[in-house]
């Protein structure tokens, strides 16, 4: 074989071509060569790739330039990559850095009047793990999107890979913990089916005690779910069997449910209701607020005497004329059910006792001629690793001397009120508001929780 050791090829002439064989020949370049662009290049793919700038991360607005790639981290926000002007062949890719772009979408923005697939406006990624190649065609169609993907491949470790809320642990299992809004992102799916089980505990906001003698507000739905040979521990009795969610890779919006206010202070015809408590949601998980407590002031403005139907249902306000009933629990239905019924109020002298709002695993308190019903019982689980119990029902209040008001629930539930403010229930627990003659007190605000193997 002949060889030739050159420096430099040049034409013979000034017609800023060399030929390199002939049609037919093949031309063998050697590992680890180099070939460097220094300007418009044929005939080594250029149409159909890019250079991938791995050492500048994309993270805000930028404009590209022909031939490269970019990686755009949206954690921090959405932002915009403008095209540049467009001639056949130019050519961008972008691709998602983070696997972010459902939360904070990537814009796409062609030069001046420019089209991208035949429409002059700009287009939007909003796919985790989506990478797009863009290819300037013509005038008539603009920019094209020649190659795409829609969920990038990751690494595993065998287990789910997430982020979001407070992060802690217990043995094998991670646990994430909301006690407000957020997302819970899943980055990474384990290579087991079995181990994708996401476990769960959902608590709404708890229902506002009732005024006037009004009665407890019931606690927040409570739904819990689990896989017990997956992520083991003991559940309250509200978990079915097998009942854990399957991850997939994507954002889950967290909805944490704030506690209904209660009533207000004054006598009629002031407004002296007790407000529901707000949903939470987790994926398909929704735990429906606690019903506020019912209310003896019947004037212009004023709630009803019975308690309001929820998650768990308020007690009944106390009254020397009518027998208030409590609200509903598990409503709307769910199996297992998420929570029970308000207690009935009392008509008898000398204290006309309001009962307790509903709680978790059992129906709120029934008032006496003497006292008010206590709350309804909470549900107990060790999703975090320690047994706590959430969801109790307000206690109810009653009129006069003499006279004692309704305890709290065990799980956050606010006590009743004598002639006093009823208790707030307890922040993140969603616990009942106390019902009161004066200010009623506020529903606690929720919780959720998911679980999952991590190794």
């Amino acid at each position: 074989m002949s060889e030739v050791k050159v420096n430099k090829i040049s034409p013979r002439t000034n017609c800023g071509t060399v030929q390199l064989g002939d049609s037919g020949d093949t031309i063998t370049i050697p590992a680890g060569a180099t070939i460097v662009n220094n300007g418009t290049q044929t005939g080594f793919g250029r149409e159909g790739s890019v250079d991938w700038q791995t050492a500048d991360i994309k993270t805000a607005t930028f404009t590209a330039a022909n031939g490269e790639g970019y990686f755009c981290n949206t954690s921090g926000g959405a932002f915009t990559v403008n095209l540049p002007a467009g001639s056949a062949g130019v050519i961008v890719s972008v691709s998602d850095y983070t696997r972010t772009f459902a939360t904070n979408n990537l814009t796409i923005s062609p030069n001046g009047s420019e089209k991208i697939g035949g429409i002059a406006g700009d287009a939007v990624l909003n796919i985790n793990g989506q990478a797009a190649t863009f290819v300037y065609v013509d005038g008539t169609e603009g920019w094209i999107n020649v190659q795409e993907t829609q969920t990038s491949q990751t690494g595993s470790t065998g287990f789910i890979m997430a982020t979001g809320g407070t992060e802690t642990t217990c043995g094998n299992c991670k646990i994430h913990t909301f006690t407000g809004p957020g997302t819970f992102q899943v980055t990474g799916l384990a290579n087991t089916p079995a181990n994708n089980a996401m476990g769960y505990m959902v608590v709404a906001g708890g229902g506002g005690g009732g005024g006037e003698l009004g009665g407890g507000g019931g606690a927040g739905g409570f739904r819990e779910g689990r896989n017990n040979p997956i992520t083991p521990y003991t559940a309250s009795p509200l978990a079915a069997a097998c009942s854990a969610l399957t991850a997939t890779v994507s954002s889950y919006p967290i909805t944490v449910g704030g506690g209904g206010p209660g009533s207000t202070c004054g006598p009629s015809p002031t407004v002296v209701k007790g407000d529901s408590g707000s949903p939470s949601i987790f994926s398909t998980i929704t735990s429906a607020g606690g019903g506020g407590g019912g209310t003896n002031n019947s004037s212009p403005g004023g709630e009803t005497m019975p308690g309001i139907a929820g998650g768990s249902g308020g007690g009944g306000a106390g009254s020397a004329d009518n027998n208030g009933g409590g609200g509903a629990g598990n409503t709307p239905p769910v199996s297992p059910p998420q929570g029970s019924a308000g207690g009935t109020a009392s008509i008898s002298a000398p204290n006309y006792g309001a009962a307790g709002g509903g709680g978790a695993t059992a129906v709120g308190g029934g008032g006496t001629s003497t006292t008010g019903g206590a709350g309804g019982a909470g549900a107990s689980t060790s999703i975090t690793g320690a047994s706590v119990q959430r969801a109790g029902g307000g206690g109810g209040a009653v009129f006069g001397c003499g006279g004692t008001a309704g305890s709290g629930g065990a799980g956050g539930g606010g006590a009743g009120g004598n002639n006093t403010c009823g208790t707030d229930g307890t922040t993140n627990t969603g616990g009942g508001g106390g019902g009161a003659r004066g200010q009623a007190g506020n529903g606690g605000s929720g919780i959720v929780i998911i679980r999952y193997k991590y190794q």
